[in-house]
């Protein structure tokens, strides 16, 4: 089952009709680069961009077009990039049928450029129009869709059909839960070649590595697995007992045990912790701010294009981090439990006494 089908973003029954925002996000399903090709000039990621292929550019066309499907909907921003696309949608006013229908449209539209592409001859791969080239758009689909027309009609429906549609699951959709999240999602989305250019300049970092084991238990990991050869190892583990007592006004102890982590850290001890409560958290912030390497482990697996987000990206790609899971990717999974959290912060101590037993 596709994971935009295991995952339930809404009560059964519903539909999402009203006023809202909206991430959508169309794969390739077998990551094949052919909607644009990354360009990293100096090698620096930071300058990195897209430039797209004529089937990128038909598709983004497509997706600008959707409002004259849909004149409730106002395309907020998009990032085409080489194997998906990822756009934000904003519902000015109440639907008539559902964001579901508009996003299941335009996958048809989608797959009928894709089918077009696999048999298209007159299209060499290496042509490309530039990001900002957007007057060529209406162009480009133009074509798509006359040679889809007429290639449907020369086969006939059922062999027309049969043909690969390069995208075969449905968009991703999120939905926004509140304005606050805009920026942070169209940063999100803004970053994409950035990060893509990283991941390649630094492949070893961002690689999810399986069967890593400690202490004859096996873990899946991504970072920096070097950070497992340091001296020294120490736990994050605030206890509930010191906020508690933070809480009632004696505030030192916790105090106390925040600061030792970081000043163990400055000293060039590897802490190590799934970071959960917002004081673990807390530490984690400086941790990063600092680049002082850690070990963070998680409550869920990694998908196979797994990468971190925002600032463990960064941490990631400076060779700060080492990402571990004891537990194979859930695309079901949403909130942490007690159970979790109790068996993370037991491994954290187990993962800490192996290495250093191992020195």
């Amino acid at each position: 089952m596709a994971e935009h089908e295991r995952w339930q973003w809404q009560e059964p029954g519903t539909t999402w009709k009203g006023v809202g925002l909206f991430h959508i996000t169309l794969t390739i399903t077998d990551r094949q680069p052919l909607l644009g090709t990354l360009v990293v000039p100096g090698n620096d990621p930071t300058k990195a961009w897209v430039s797209r292929t004529p089937l990128g550019n038909a598709l983004v066309d497509c997706l600008l077009g959707t409002p004259a499907y849909h004149p409730e909907v106002q395309v907020l921003h998009f990032c085409l990039m080489p194997d998906h696309l990822h756009a934000v949608l904003y519902v000015r006013r109440t639907m008539p049928t559902g964001i579901g229908t508009l996003a299941r449209g335009f996958w048809q539209a989608a797959k009928k450029l894709g089918r077009a592409w696999t048999r298209s001859s007159f299209l060499e791969p290496n042509i490309i129009r530039l990001n900002h080239q957007e007057g060529n758009l209406r162009e480009e689909t133009t074509r798509f869709e006359a040679f889809a027309a007429a290639l449907r009609e020369e086969m006939g429906n059922e062999a027309y059909y049969r043909l690969a549609p390069i995208f075969t699951e449905m968009p991703f959709i999120r939905p926004m839960g509140h304005t606050t999240q805009l920026p942070n999602t169209i940063r999100y989305i803004d970053m994409n070649p950035q990060r893509l250019a990283t991941k390649r300049l630094r492949p070893g970092y961002f690689r999810v590595q399986r069967e890593i084991e400690i202490g004859g238990r096996s873990y899946d990991g991504v970072g920096n697995t070097t950070l497992m050869t340091a001296e020294r190892f120490e736990t994050v583990h605030v206890r509930r007992v010191m906020v508690e007592m933070a809480e009632h006004g004696d505030r030192l102890p916790l105090r106390n045990y925040m600061n030792a982590r970081v000043l163990a850290a400055r000293k060039g001890v590897v802490l190590v912790s799934p970071f959960i409560s917002t004081q673990e958290k807390q530490v984690m912030e400086v941790l990063l701010h600092e680049q002082l390497p850690f070990v963070c482990l998680a409550d869920n697996g990694f998908r196979d294009y797994y990468k971190p987000t925002d600032a463990l990206f960064d941490a990631c790609a400076s060779g700060c981090l080492l990402i571990l899971s004891p537990w194979p990717y859930d695309a079901s999974k949403r909130h942490i439990s007690r159970a979790d959290c109790v068996a993370l912060n037991t491994m954290a101590e187990e993962i800490c006494s192996q290495l250093m037993c191992s020195k």
